[in-house]
């Protein structure tokens, strides 16, 4: 079966009745990611000493353009182009058909040559396409001895940070590692139902055995620092944010229940949840005599971040935790899949949990640090804006993470185009109401001109 018969099939299986939309999602918030796992470093060094940037590939056009224009600065993509009804692709190329390289540089350049070309050493029609251009370079795979790819670039050199990406595959889909996933599926959903039963309804001890027994790989290191505090000061937790398990894992860990609080929580995640979870408003002053009259019940767990980030970096900490406590300890959060992410910005947050423990062997790091001394709280004389970054940076070094500036807002408008605020469904009638009333207030008006 040749090139083109072959590409032709995996463009009608991938796109056939897929919505452009979520194709436009795709591209800018899935495939980035494994894009950047496979640049080439000489590649990537040829590509970014040139002026004007022009790419042509054979794959389609939407898959690519979004990568290569964001992260790799190009001017122009030029591919194959698909066809498309009623916002929905049909999984049929366009009348153009499979691009040519030669021949699309040949119509876009005319009698031009390019400066530079860049091609792959593995394809013939690259050769020819190359040959069209004043200089030519070939791109080759490099391999050590244990046939790991040496001409891939590292993560610190990446021509941008790759902070948020969204997506449920934590691993490149080849053929081989996507078989391995469908024959792994219906043991890992019993699996995850399995861990799932006994973090809910087991005590703390043998959830942890079991846990660990089926393939959880729970790394601990400090201590329960709230048994030396004075009898009535609870300790306000201050957690990193990986998965919305953070707080239940903590619970466990120190072995008694914690109370978490959530800007959104789906009710299905609610009810799974072994451990009390609140509910916050985005009200700053409700939202803090929330947590002041949480504090005084007993100890809290809050995610300053407000959102979730898969890579190594922290986002920026609200501040209002920092003005409601002086018993403040910071815990150190950090996860490992092999399989599944637990996290989403655009799919079903309930499945979140599911799919984190879904994984053959999940794992999960939890480091409890020193607890804040008081002169660095705002009862010492620091502004709450000072304490958060203070922890922030505590947790980053911990971790080995980067402190961003970045937010909740930041991460959705990347990867679902929206600002990530979930609205209840007494708020949506709300609305509807209003504009209802809205409506009915402008008819009126029409039928007064009318009258007049």
């Amino acid at each position: 079966m040749n090139h083109e018969i072959r590409l032709r099939i995996m463009v009608f299986i991938t796109f056939c009745g897929l919505k452009m939309k979520v194709m436009e999602s795709v591209g800018r918030a899935v495939l980035p990611k494994f894009y950047l796992e496979e640049l080439n470093v000489q590649a990537y060094e040829v590509l970014a000493s040139s002026g004007r940037k022009v790419v042509f590939t054979s794959v389609p056009r939407v898959m690519v353009e979004g990568f290569l224009k964001e992260y790799l600065k190009v001017n122009v993509v030029v591919g194959t182009e698909l066809q498309s009804c009623g916002g929905y692709f049909t999984g049929f190329l366009n009348e153009s058909g499979l691009l040519v390289k030669h021949k699309a540089l040949k119509e876009f350049f005319g009698e031009n040559k390019p400066d530079i070309g860049l091609g792959s050493s593995t394809s013939l029609h690259d050769h020819l396409f190359i040959s069209l251009c004043k200089e030519a370079y070939v791109v080759s795979k490099q391999v050590d001895s244990k046939n790991i790819a040496t001409s891939v670039m590292p993560r610190e050199k990446y021509p941008k940070p790759l902070v948020f990406h969204d997506g449920r595959l934590a691993f490149l889909p080849t053929p081989l590692a996507s078989l391995a996933m469908f024959l792994w599926l219906p043991l890992g959903i019993i699996l995850a139902i399995f861990r799932l039963v006994v973090g809910i309804f087991l005590p703390y001890k043998i959830a942890i055995i079991l846990g660990c027994w089926s393939g959880v790989d729970l790394s601990i290191k400090g201590r329960n620092l709230s048994k030396s505090n004075k009898k009535g000061d609870h300790v306000l937790y201050v957690c990193t944010h990986r998965t919305l398990l953070d707080p239940v894992f903590l619970s466990t860990t120190l072995a008694k229940p914690l109370t978490a609080v959530t800007y959104s929580l789906s009710k299905m995640s609610e009810l799974m949840a072994p451990i009390k979870t609140v509910r916050l408003t985005r009200d700053r002053q409700q939202d803090g005599e929330t947590m002041e009259r949480l504090l005084k019940e007993g100890d809290l767990v809050v995610c300053p971040e407000g959102t979730t980030c898969r890579e190594p970096y922290l986002l920026r900490f609200s501040s209002l935790f920092a003005e409601l406590a002086d018993e403040i300890v910071p815990v150190a959060m950090n996860t490992h899949v092999s399989m599944f992410y637990g996290t989403t910005a655009s799919g079903l947050k309930c499945l979140d949990p599911i799919f984190f423990l879904m994984n053959p062997r999940p794992s999960y790091h939890v480091q409890i640090l020193e607890k804040v001394p008081k002169e660095l709280t705002c009862s010492g004389g620091k502004s709450s804006c000072e304490v958060a970054n203070y922890i922030q940076r505590q947790l980053a070094d911990a971790l080995g993470f980067e402190c961003t500036t970045l937010t909740r807002k930041d991460k959705y408008l990347m990867l679902a185009g929206n600002e990530g605020v979930v609205v209840q469904a007494d708020q949506k009638k709300k609305k509807k109401l209003s504009h209802k009333i809205s409506l009915k207030k402008e008819m009126l008006l029409k039928q007064g001109e009318d009258s007049e």
